[in-house]
């Protein structure tokens, strides 16, 4: 209990959400636990940024909130909290909490898109993780959307505005995220003459997602 007590003093956590938090020590455990909550579809029209506390409490995320949440169950399991962003064209970008295991890249997500969560770590480089996404990651008009990314982003500089803890919402973290520099995966050429998705590859990304609004 003392142990529990000094780390999540460390975090500024309370024990309790300590506890949660170091039950989930596997990167699947923690995208079951995002898995079985309602994923965040803003509907009263306000726009959040919830820190992993305010998750646990209020038991919903969108794709930021479960990537913060995530990097903090890795957190204090004791593997790096990183982001990395992946950026869209007539579309949403989509935020990953990157993890490794015997020198292989995977990823934790949470999305509307049935394609766009879990990753399993096989991945040799991050653009390999990255580019696992592409064939999922498309707009409600089937257009394949995905062009460029950046990171892993360390999440240990954004102590200081309490990423973990904040009642407020960590909205430092995704400003950041959308400045950096970002990388892009196809050459502009290409990006101009992608097919849409076929009928039967939509239907099942979208299969269980809240309805378009």
């Amino acid at each position: 209990m003392l142990e529990v007590g000094n780390t999540a003093r460390m975090y500024g956590l309370t024990p309790r959400e300590l506890r949660l938090l170091r039950s989930l020590d596997t990167p699947v455990k923690v995208q079951k636990f995002l898995d079985s909550i309602p994923y965040n579809t803003e509907d009263d029209g306000v726009d959040t940024l919830r820190s992993p506390r305010r998750v646990i409490r209020d038991r919903t995320a969108h794709c930021a909130e479960g990537a913060l949440f995530a990097a903090a169950a890795f957190r204090v399991n004791g593997k790096p909290p990183l982001l990395i962003d992946l950026e869209s064209t007539r579309d949403d970008d989509h935020i990953l909490a990157p993890y490794r295991e015997r020198g292989l890249w995977g990823a934790v997500a949470t999305s509307k898109f049935a394609g766009l969560r879990f990753r399993a770590p096989v991945y040799r480089t991050v653009r390999e993780l990255v580019m696992s996404y592409f064939e999922d990651y498309y707009n409600w008009a089937g257009e394949r959307t995905l062009r460029a990314f950046a990171g892993p982003v360390s999440l240990i500089p954004f102590d200081r505005d309490k990423w973990m803890t904040s009642e407020a919402d960590v909205w430092s973290v995704v400003e950041h995220l959308s400045r950096i520099k970002h990388t892009p995966l196809i050459p502009t050429a290409t990006a101009g003459r992608l097919p849409r998705l076929d009928r039967r590859s939509y239907a099942s990304g979208v299969l269980g997602a809240p309805k378009r609004h």
